[in-house]
């Protein structure tokens, strides 16, 4: 499971015209669930998450967590972030989960960091979504659930 995660002043999803989630300051993430992830991998990687400190403290060091901040979340499924693009120019997404496969990991996941008390807003899983954002710094990071399980 891949999220990148950007911190963020507001971001927003639109789908046919309507925005349909949004947050104020806090994280943009977006997430792919590969074909051979699971359950483990969404708990660690939403722990991960909900624990990283990105946000400056009264010295402006990154020290807060988004708890810390009382920020939220917007997290919206993004499958192309499990494409290979070593052959060719045209990229492959053949280890990206199958949709119901992903879609079940992506629902779980949001639940997960919702759990921790954390406000999350959603994209529409599958749809074709225009996505806008802010974003603080820019802090962008890259978070892998493998680099994460033990």
């Amino acid at each position: 499971m891949i999220a990148v995660v950007q911190r963020v002043d507001h971001s927003q999803v639109v789908v046919d015209g309507s925005v349909i989630g949004k947050s104020a300051k806090g994280f943009m993430v977006l997430l792919g669930v590969a074909a051979d992830d699971d359950e483990a991998d969404a708990r660690v990687l939403s722990q991960k998450l909900v624990k990283l400190r990105i946000f400056t403290d009264e010295n402006d060091k990154m020290n807060l967590s988004i708890r810390d901040v009382g920020g939220n979340m917007l997290i919206i499924s993004q499958f192309t972030l499990l494409a290979d693009t070593s052959h060719g120019n045209r990229p492959s997404f053949i280890g990206a989960g199958n949709p119901a496969h992903a879609k079940e990991l992506y629902e779980y996941f949001v639940e997960l960091v919702r759990a921790e008390g954390i406000h999350v807003e959603t994209g529409e899983f599958g749809a074709h979504m225009e996505v806008s954002l802010l974003n603080n710094g820019p802090v962008t990071l890259i978070l892998n659930s493998a680099n994460y399980k033990k």
